[in-house]
């Protein structure tokens, strides 16, 4: 149901300088004004500007609004219904430390992420696929394509920002989280987003058409094969991931918009290594193994055929099940931040970083998050030693690894130290 947003952003923003208003045509354009000044002809508007100082560009950034009317409503509902069907989240056997990191991300997204590395075989796209049910639904400006949020300065394009800090009412919806699939063969121009320089500078009108990246911001960016990942695409990722926006750079002109996204990668490890670099932006590590227990694998078989012969039929099966996880979610998601850990499990979750020659502090700041998550998704509004015990491996053995050729620990050395500083 949509809301109208009130101005209870204006006065967050309201420190933030904006130059001139936004034109609002009829498509997406970037707008180059002319500006008189200094005894010379600039372009005035916002966000772009020349490296070479014979001439300052400012770019106005301008979005289609897209007005949802029950037609459209219909059109979205049957192209659900016509969407491959996805296997259940709940019917997926064993493998619960990779579906705990996953809830865990969902319920605090910023933790970080998490890299599920296993056997092949062994349903780690089928799992991070599943979540798209689960997934919550969160508070969007209509006909935004950043996903901007109406209350968060830090989560809004620039559009978004300037009516905003020039008091309008912009309408919002309640929106699904997204999560988007980034293909091994994908280009730089299709991740980040591309400009037609030409049109720009000779027309002083330009399309921006936003990439994944501006798809996946608020939303969760899947990676299936992440260690085959072409390196100027982990570069991509790195940059966003670290900065929460996405910059894109032709010849001297420049558009940022936001993309925060949770990053979920898997892989085998047969098939090389991760970068360290983009290792360590992973906030959580999963590893998955094949399941060795027979009638296990007869389960899982047997689930597998009942899911291909009837997809909708072993769909609803699981309902009651999907809806109840989801509750689980959405609760655990509005009570994380009246969640509490004692200072002295602090210092002592520090300790274990510490005396396990961590690099950086990411390890000690994740494995709160995680922790917190937990509690939360087990109703409590208190931290446990129980529940560092659990998320602890996951969130420090992956930056435990100083030589490149070493494998990555299991999580002993881990829970070793960790009963050593607990105890």
């Amino acid at each position: 149901m949509a809301s109208v947003l009130g101005t209870s952003a204006t006065a967050i923003l309201a420190s933030r300088p904006f130059t001139s208003p936004t034109p609002k045509p009829s498509v997406s354009t970037l707008t180059l004004t002319p500006v008189q000044g200094n005894g010379r002809k600039f372009y005035g508007g916002i966000g772009i500007h020349s490296k070479r100082g014979r001439s300052q560009f400012h770019v106005a950034i301008t979005n289609v609004a897209t007005d949802i009317n029950s037609a459209e409503l219909a059109q979205k509902l049957a192209a659900k219904e016509s969407q491959r069907p996805v296997y259940p989240f709940p019917a997926i056997v064993g493998q619960d430390e990779m579906k705990l990191c996953l809830l865990l991300n969902v319920i605090d997204p910023k933790i970080g992420g998490v890299m599920i590395m296993g056997d092949r075989g062994t349903g780690k796209s089928t799992t991070v696929r599943s979540l798209v049910d689960l997934l919550p639904e969160i508070k969007v400006v209509a006909g935004d394509p950043y996903n901007s949020d109406p209350e968060d300065p830090e989560s809004m394009g620039m559009e978004v920002r300037e009516s905003i800090m020039k008091g309008e009412k912009l309408p919002t919806v309640l929106a699904k989280i997204n999560m988007v699939d980034l293909p091994l063969g994908a280009t730089e121009d299709r991740v980040c987003g591309t400009i037609d320089l030409e049109k720009a500078l000779t027309e002083g009108v330009k399309a921006f058409e936003p990439g994944l990246l501006a798809k996946a911001n608020r939303g969760i960016l899947y990676v299936d094969e992440v260690n085959l990942l072409d390196d100027h695409l982990v570069d991509v990722l790195l940059d966003s991931a670290a900065s929460g926006w996405n910059t894109v750079e032709r010849e001297g002109i420049s558009i940022s918009h936001p993309a925060r996204f949770i990053l979920i990668g898997s892989g085998n490890p047969e098939e090389g290594e991760l970068r360290p670099q983009l290792l360590d932006r992973f906030g959580m590590h999963a590893q998955v193994g094949t399941v060795r227990d027979a009638e296990l694998r007869v389960k899982i078989v047997e689930e597998r055929a009942r899911f291909d012969r009837n997809p909708k039929e072993f769909r609803h099966s699981y309902k009651a099940e999907q809806e109840k996880l989801q509750r689980q979610i959405s609760s655990a998601r509005s009570s994380l931040s009246s969640v509490q850990i004692d200072h002295d499990l602090k210092v002592k979750i520090s300790k274990v970083c510490s005396e396990l020659d961590v690099d950086g502090l990411r390890g000690d700041i994740v494995t709160n998050r995680a922790a917190k998550a937990l509690a939360s998704l087990k109703r409590r509004d208190r931290v446990t030693a129980e529940d560092i015990a659990t998320v602890i491996p996951n969130c420090l053995r992956h930056r435990l690894r100083k030589d490149p050729l070493e494998s990555i620990d299991s999580g002993l050395l881990v829970i070793e130290k960790f009963y050593e500083v607990f105890s």
